[in-house]
């Protein structure tokens, strides 16, 4: 097996009496998509900040490209692409001088960073807008400039916090696209989301974190399989039913149903066979003025691991 390109045993950073993240232990494979999941102040930024040789860690083994971030944190940087949260692309500048200054800033000869500029903007489908001004793009054409820009000295990690956030449907896709054209490339991707889709569409493999501390390991199905079941029945009785109802399905698919959870607007019922389960809930008398069968998802396994409860 290759030697990974991330490698964190027992890895903590605390701010005085507060641990944000608590023992990670995680190992990342060479070409791999590897997210991590979590509710806001979970710990995936402060880790990706330590990962990304920004922000020194308390204790624990932390090995990038088989180098310690302490002792080796500009060769570590030189070899990242960092994709933030928010675009912070130079607006004072044309869409292709920004790749352009940006690769100058790791030592590109000019012409270098001349044909790479070319190269990443016919990448990013930005070919035509190489001289508008960046205050002239739509968010998602700047999402894929600041990828572009990231690509600028060939990492051999790209590193993405949030990298669809306020994109509408079609640009998140065109989005994903080149994501995975970088992953068939040979590039190692470590991203954080919160949308349980992409991670689904883009992590081989991913870790829930909350409180500082993995919940759960592996790829998408692995999760799904180990946490929640193969459909959930979502079913509707109104607020003021929803309770009483779901006490009575509980008496009544016995065996049938794994588990039973009652929201404010729903009750679901996890199933393996949520068709079944419908046809007896139907035979109890009780009538929805809603229902829904669907695949378990990997929102499903973040909600039980994670909890529903907003926290900030």
């Amino acid at each position: 097996m290759p030697a990974p390109v991330v490698h964190t045993r027992g890895l903590r950073k605390t701010f005085g009496d507060l641990a944000a993240v608590d023992g990670i232990d995680v190992d990342v494979a060479p070409g791999e998509s590897f997210g991590f999941l979590g509710p806001n102040g979970a710990g995936k930024s402060t880790t990706m900040r330590m990962i990304g040789a920004v922000s020194s860690r308390t204790a624990g083994e932390l090995t990038v490209l088989g180098l310690d971030p302490d002792t080796h944190g500009p060769e570590i940087r030189s070899r990242l692409g960092v994709v933030p949260q928010e675009d912070n692309l130079d607006t004072e500048l044309r869409v292709r001088d920004n790749l352009l200054v940006y690769g100058r800033y790791f030592g590109l000869p000019r012409r270098t960073c001349a044909e790479r500029a070319d190269e990443l903007l016919e990448f990013a489908q930005l070919t035509e807008k190489s001289r508008e001004k960046v205050d002239k793009l739509s968010g998602g054409m700047k999402r894929r400039l600041t990828i572009a820009r990231a690509l600028i000295n060939r990492p051999r990690i790209l590193m993405l916090d949030e990298p669809t956030t306020g994109l509408d449907p079609q640009a998140r896709h065109v989005l994903w696209d080149r994501l995975f054209r970088l992953k068939e490339q040979g590039t190692t991707l470590l991203l954080t989301t919160h949308y349980m889709d992409e991670a689904e569409q883009l992590c081989d493999r991913l870790v829930v974190v909350d409180h500082g501390r993995v919940m759960a390991e592996g790829s998408p199905s692995e999760l799904i399989r180990a946490h929640s079941t193969r459909e959930v029945v979502e079913l509707r009785f109104g607020a003021s039913r929803n309770a009483e109802a779901a006490e009575r399905l509980r008496t009544a698919l016995d065996g049938q149903v794994q588990r039973t959870e009652v929201l404010p607007d729903r009750v679901l019922l996890y199933a393996d066979d949520g068709e079944g389960v419908l046809e007896h809930v139907a035979r109890t008398g009780l009538e929805p003025t809603t229902s829904l069968v669907r695949r378990s998802s990997l929102e499903d396994v973040f909600l039980r691991l994670t909890g529903r409860s907003l926290i900030e």
